[in-house]
């Protein structure tokens, strides 16, 4: 295994929590597209991601080419940050870059009638109680309909933790300091534990 790899089962699962938003790729004879969007992962008993939740806006032109090209990439990035060599008491250490990368290779699943739930669920997951979409009233039923939900199936994934696991106690307890209480920093400390 790869120092760099996620060291706990759900790490990949809580990335995806902590960034929500993805990036996700199709490409087909007009080349590549992209559009980020807000996911929310589904995951097995080990903690692993097997799918991915999300929903299109109907006006974007990504959806038709996603439909007739269902198989995608989405990529989640971040935290991440630039590591000066003044931050590290070492004379002969060299600037690098931390960051968290997971990437799935996917097959979309369009949910027609699913939208409701999707965007509940997402609701739910950034807001808790604070908000419910009842709230919106009939805009919410005006805007739901502008919407075609998904479910995207993992068929291979890969991610890359580079958190400093290759430093030495000193050098990474200096990065710590410097950076302070960030999210990279608290990313670090977790792939460190």
């Amino acid at each position: 295994m790869s120092r760099f790899a996620p060291r706990h089962p759900g790490d990949v699962a809580d990335m995806i929590r902590e960034e929500v938003l993805g990036l996700v790729t199709t490409h087909d004879d007009q080349g590549f597209i992209t559009t980020p969007l807000p996911l929310l992962a589904e995951v097995d008993e080990a903690g692993e991601v097997q799918a991915l939740i999300g929903h299109f806006a109907s006006a974007n032109p990504h959806l038709a080419r996603a439909q007739a090209m269902p198989r995608a990439q989405v990529s989640f990035f971040g935290p991440h940050g630039y590591i000066s060599p003044s931050m590290v008491s070492k004379p002969d250490w060299g600037p690098t870059w931390n960051y968290r990368l997971a990437q799935f290779e996917v097959d979309i699943l369009f949910q027609p009638g699913g939208e409701d739930a999707a965007i509940r669920a997402l609701a739910q997951a950034l807001e808790g109680d604070r908000w419910q979409v009842e709230r919106m009233g009939p805009r919410y039923a005006q805007l739901a309909a502008h919407v075609v939900a998904f479910r995207a199936v993992v068929v291979r994934s890969s991610a890359r933790f580079k958190l400093g696991q290759d430093e030495s106690d000193t050098s990474f307890g200096e990065i710590l300091a410097a950076l302070g209480d960030v999210p990279l920093a608290r990313a670090m400390r977790a792939q460190r534990d």
